[in-house]
């Protein structure tokens, strides 16, 4: 199966619907719009000229350990070595360690390109740019100056090491031990699972961000540090120093990635130093978590985008029956299946939610680039917060979006799509894991409700409901879009509504905070999107009334809109009347009533 990053689309959103020339003056970077689309071309030829065509035999030869040592699949280590070459691995990172300090509004681009070129390739690179991150904000300037350049260049990879088996979302029941040695040092023991690329053959260095507990350490999650443990311990010019006490000792046999290495570490008194204060540990991995989750968001968009080409290839090709008005092609055997309505509501499904989610990923890429990069200190907070609150959208939704859609282009195949051979089943598969690594989809959900909406009393959801609900007067204004400006306008009206009923019930009972978190997290979403397809229609028109040459792409555009507010924000009112069901239903049965 191929793949061929949708630049026209992403133009779109970057230059026509966020301003990435202008964002880019706010931050002082001068990137303009030639360079951006040179970023652009290169980075799709290299995600669907030397990634793509290794995900099939990624998939059939899977990572291997023997001795200690992983081997990625063939042609992963080369693929990955232009990847460093080529300036990839340091797009993000911070010029002063020899990054590039690009936005994020433009790599999240070229990262959404290489989850749907290959998910299992781009999880080895994946989290060493939120160890950069987290590095760069909380870590030493010893440990800075001995780790981060190699990092940011990619010649070493970052890891995430969270999860033991007794402790999974739940991390103050974490065992791994630190402990304090004469030099400043720490010599850490325990065990972590589920680590991706915890041993590789890809990169010289593998360095390991793990959570443990000091001796003295107070119970529960406020008793956790970070520390900075690698594979090999850096010398003081940079250079590999001795192998560390830490090996890979099993490694997870999956339904889906299966080139990637999911490793289980074990840390003997493995050589560390903290990065931040002791026991303050969380600060440090929510830096990096954030990231990551919003990489995961990228994951489910990459993998929709790429279940999406290869179902629409399809449809177009495969002859099956004719059109119910009568035959579309009378000189083939059959109509391609294009012509039939099911099969075009699942196409349209799949490309509203992918282009709709690939709107709200450009902008929560831009409010990241603020939070970390505007000149104004305000500003940076005010970003902080509303990227908080979409954090968990994004990483959720979007997940879930890239199964169903997924699921679609299964569906759109018939039984091919259930062979291997045609590599559809291999995306949802692998698409799967997306909604369960970085804290499962129900936990995101519970982070909205908990930390997002109840810890400012719902301010900054209205404070963005109260930007589109601006957006839709405008636009009601024109007659071309007053239909859909009504349709939207009425459902974040709804949404303010809706939000003090959720609040209200969660002050009323804890238990409603669970029965109608992942409800109220989609409703959400669904009426976000709602607002960004309006706001992509006006863009749309306003090229139409300016008789611009790529009509086509435009009127899609419209077309698309129109087919989103009519067919797929109605689900919004499915979430809301399920969540106003209560907790009742849902906890009210004893425990035994649920035996076989």
């Amino acid at each position: 199966m191929s793949y061929q990053a949708p630049l026209r689309d992403m133009r779109f959103v970057m230059h026509e619907l966020f301003d990435i020339s202008a964002h880019c003056q706010t931050l002082g970077n001068g990137l303009e719009r030639e360079l951006v689309d040179d970023v652009l071309e290169e980075a799709a030829r290299y995600a669907s000229e030397v990634v793509a065509p290794l995900n099939r035999n990624s998939d059939e030869q899977g990572a291997s350990l023997v001795d200690g040592q992983v081997t990625t699949p063939d042609g992963f280590s080369e693929a990955y070595r232009q990847y460093v070459d080529n300036g990839w691995a340091s797009m993000t990172g911070p010029a002063d360690f020899g990054g590039q300090a690009l936005p994020q509004l433009l790599a999240c681009n070229f990262h959404e390109m290489l989850m749907g070129a290959s998910l299992s390739f781009r999880i080895y690179s994946g989290l060493t740019e939120g160890a950069v991150l987290a590095l760069n904000v909380h870590g030493s300037e010893e440990l800075k100056q001995a780790y981060l350049h190699k990092l940011v260049s990619g010649e070493w990879t970052g890891t995430m090491c969270l999860t033991e088996p007794q402790a999974g979302t739940d991390l103050a029941l974490l065992r791994t031990k630190a402990e304090p040695q004469t030099d400043g040092s720490y010599r850490v023991s325990g065990n972590k699972i589920f680590i991706s690329g915890g041993e590789q053959d890809l990169s010289e260095n593998i360095v390991h961000l793990v959570l443990a507990r000091l001796p003295d350490a107070p119970a529960g999650v406020k008793g956790i540090s970070l520390l900075l443990v690698p594979k090999f311990i850096a010398n003081a010019d940079g250079s590999l120093g001795q192998r560390n006490a830490l090996s890979c000792g099993a490694l997870e046999h999956k339904m889906g990635i299966k080139g990637a290495a999911t490793c289980v570490m074990n840390f003997d008194g493995a050589t560390g130093w903290l990065v931040g204060e002791a026991n303050q540990g969380l600060a440090g991995m929510f830096t990096m978590m954030n990231d990551a989750r919003f990489q995961v968001g990228l994951q489910g968009l990459g993998i929709a985008e790429a279940a999406y080409q290869g179902a629409l290839r399809y449809a177009r090709e495969r002859l099956q029956s004719r059109a119910l008005t009568g035959p579309a092609a009378p000189e083939k055997a059959a109509d391609p299946i294009i012509v039939h309505p099911d099969v075009r509501r699942m196409l349209l499904t799949q490309k509203t939610l992918v282009e709709g989610s690939r709107m709200l990923a450009a902008y929560t890429a831009r409010l990241l680039d603020l939070e970390h990069g505007h000149p104004d200190a305000a500003a940076r907070k005010a970003a902080g917060k509303r990227v908080a609150l979409l954090i968990p959208i994004v990483k959720a939704f979007f997940t879930d979006m890239g199964q169903e859609v997924a699921s679609h282009a299964v569906q759109v195949y018939g039984g091919h799509g259930y062979i291997r051979e045609w590599g559809i089943e291999q995306l949802m598969r692998d698409s799967r894991i997306t909604q369960l690594y970085e804290g499962t989809n129900g936990i995101q959900a519970l982070d909205y409700i908990r930390r997002k909406l109840l810890g400012d009393g719902g301010q900054q959801l209205a404070e963005l409901c109260d930007e589109f609900t601006q957006l839709c007067a405008a636009q009601a204004q024109r007659p071309a879009l007053q239909a859909m400006a009504t349709t939207v306008q009425a459902r974040f009206v709804e949404c303010g509504e809706l939000t003090a009923q959720v609040i209200a019930a969660c002050k009323r009972d804890p238990q409603e905070i669970g029965a109608c978190s992942v409800d109220f997290l989609q409703y959400c979403a669904y009426v976000l999107l709602a607002g960004f397809w309006l706001q992509a229609a006006a863009r749309a028109q306003d090229q139409l009334d300016a008789g611009d040459t790529d009509a086509e792409f435009y009127q899609a555009k419209l077309h698309s809109a129109n087919f989103y507010l009519q067919r797929i924000l109605p689900r919004a009112s499915m979430h809301r009347e399920a969540l106003l069901g209560g907790a009742d239903c849902l906890m009210a049965m004893p425990e035994a009533s649920f035996a076989f």
